[in-house]
């Protein structure tokens, strides 16, 4: 009789539920370690969390495993971003094709579907409040401190995934002692804070629930995604320090109400005892984590804990679950030599998670900065009509981020060809008059 397969992941989030669930299928008895409680029994309600956004990375790993269509009712489709201008005036720009959308879904939400799915579907075993204090990477060994009776516990699998976020203790407590193993972690200087606008009396929204919102200010900004109940998760990024439009500056409701009603004054109306509601939500920082190698012995990082970065790309949780569909391909290609499988993980996917974090920086510069600029809505005009007339020759950088399977990394090196090419089409003198002619698209063709 052969021997049990045996899977440890540590981390109940995103990544290490649906990676459960790809174990269990693969016949694996997994147990999970989570240092929180259950979220499940606590109150989820909408605004606790910052919503996320699903595109067809996170839907292609989670159809994969047979598990899409159990979280599609709780997903919000939105077929643009809508900008609020300080005057109040509303502009809509598409994220894609017609019919193509992203998708507002509350980050507990599916994070409590995929708990269930791991346990009743899979069999996966999760014990809560245990946190990771050491590792044994070449052994499978991990041991952990319960929290409420401080008692240590050992165990042991054939392989171990650390799932356990930017802050990974398996990373902490084992992968940064080893030699030559790099890693480094970059705070940038802007914080977020989350703010509930809550639905009409009668249930209804206050704005359209089908698009992202964006109150675009330069060095900083505001976005609102819907949740299931009539309310919006909004966001605000913005520096620390640094002048009045400064978290820091911000030290009293009578600022907050100031700042609010002279910054988004349609937001203000919406919701006009903002400076009431600014303490519910912590202020939190936002950083980068990189390392590498991302695997050592029978022990892997995934998620997070490989790739951690900044939320402005929407592609977070979905970067996570394309870990998810990668691992699953290398362990078919190499029939569960696990060796062989974190090896050529490592290689290939770490390009991708260096270009996932270079592409949410650089998005975040665009959202706050550019998407209120007349010449860079005109050149994203531009670039959508010849992907419309040559659809095999150009895909915005956005779709095929958003929209498509294409490696982070392949995205990010067309992307910048593609730049290099608009920066020349949009030194055409008269462009704006000329920008939808032939000429002007010819000259795109001839440069590809």
């Amino acid at each position: 009789m052969s021997k049990e397969k045996s899977a440890i992941i540590v981390g109940a989030g995103l990544v290490g539920s649906l990676w459960a669930v790809y174990l269990s299928k693969a016949g694996y008895k997994v147990t999970i370690y989570e240092r929180r409680s259950d979220i499940r029994l606590a109150e989820i309600s909408a605004g606790k969390s910052i919503n996320l956004a699903l595109s067809t990375r996170g839907w292609t790993a989670l159809d994969t495993v047979g598990v899409g269509d159990k979280i599609r009712d709780m997903a919000i489709p939105m077929t643009g971003r809508i900008m609020h201008s300080e005057e109040g005036d509303l502009s809509y720009q598409p994220y894609g094709k017609e019919g193509q959308a992203i998708y507002s879904i509350s980050r507990g939400g599916v994070n409590a579907r995929l708990m269930d799915i791991a346990e009743k579907d899979g069999g996966s075993t999760i014990h809560y409040n245990h946190q990771c204090v050491d590792v044994d990477l070449e052994a499978g060994i991990v041991r952990l401190q319960n929290y409420h009776t401080k008692e240590i516990v050992e165990d042991q699998a054939d392989v171990v995934f650390a799932c356990d976020g930017a802050f990974s203790a398996v990373r902490y407590k084992g992968m940064q002692k080893l030699d030559r193993f790099d890693y480094s972690q970059d705070f940038i200087d802007d914080g977020y804070r989350e703010i509930l606008l809550p639905a009409n009396e009668d249930g209804s929204y206050k704005m359209d629930k089908n698009a992202l919102h964006i109150w675009p200010r330069g060095r900083f900004m505001l976005i609102a995604l819907a949740n299931e109940d009539g309310s919006f998760t909004c966001t605000l990024f913005m520096p620390y320090d640094g002048g009045e439009n400064s978290f820091n500056s911000l030290d009293s409701k009578e600022k907050v109400d100031r700042f609010f009603k002279e910054t988004f004054p349609d937001f203000y109306k919406m919701m006009p005892n903002i400076a009431d509601a600014w303490g519910d939500h912590p202020l939190a920082s936002l950083s980068i984590m990189r390392s590498y190698p991302w695997h050592h012995g029978k022990t892997v990082l995934m998620g997070d804990a490989a790739h951690a970065t900044v939320p402005f790309y929407g592609q977070g949780m979905n970067g996570g679950f394309e870990d998810c569909s990668v691992m699953w391909r290398l362990m078919q290609k190499h029939n569960e030599d696990w060796e062989k499988v974190f090896e050529e993980y490592s290689i290939e996917r770490k390009p991708d998670g260096d270009a996932l974090q270079d592409l949410s920086l650089h998005n975040y510069r665009v959202m706050r900065d550019s998407v209120a600029d007349p010449m860079f809505l005109l050149r994203k005009k531009i670039e959508a009509k010849f992907s419309k007339m040559y659809p095999d020759k150009w895909l915005p950088l956005y779709s095929q981020v958003t929209f498509s399977n294409i490696r982070y990394s392949e995205a990010i090196a067309n992307g910048k060809a593609q730049s290099r090419i608009m920066d020349q089409i949009m030194e055409n003198p008269n462009i704006t008059d000329v920008w939808d002619s032939p000429e002007i698209m010819d000259q795109i063709a001839e440069k590809l």
